[in-house]
């Protein structure tokens, strides 16, 4: 079964067509959506100037029946703080929000679907990086 929990990086390389990320996402059974993704878009859709197309677009994908938003809870918490631990003990600090991200995949059981290679150095989740178009 391929579980994909999507990035930003992946969100909108997918709404520009980009092919690598549209077939993964096409031939997904299912499709989760983290929290803090859909917050990192709604900050990119208040502060452009398409703010009603990408809603529209964010609400058409978010209804497709192998789509699910991912909310973080106590257990997506519990294991942000062990990946985060993880991390430092390694000396390999990342960006917050993609902790948060790939917790929420480590906690649903799926891998993360991106185009950011620093996902690869978070050893408690699967990550698929997708080369960035040329």
């Amino acid at each position: 079964m391929t579980r994909y929990c999507i990035d930003t990086s992946a969100y909108s390389h997918f709404k520009r067509g980009h092919p690598p990320v549209v077939e993964r996402l096409d031939s997904a059974e299912w499709v989760g959506v983290p929290s803090i993704v859909l917050g990192e878009l709604w900050t990119g859709f208040l502060l452009g100037n398409r703010l009603a197309e990408n809603r529209a677009e964010l609400n058409d994908f978010l209804a497709s029946p192998v789509v699910d938003e991912v909310v973080v809870d106590g257990d997506v918490a519990h294991v942000y703080g062990e990946i985060v631990a993880a991390l430092r003990r390694a000396g390999t600090p990342l960006p917050t929000n993609d902790i948060w991200i790939a917790a929420t995949a480590a906690r649903v059981g799926a891998i993360v679907l991106t185009y950011d290679p620093h996902f690869q150095l978070i050893q408690r989740v699967g990550s698929e990086v997708i080369p960035l178009p040329a």
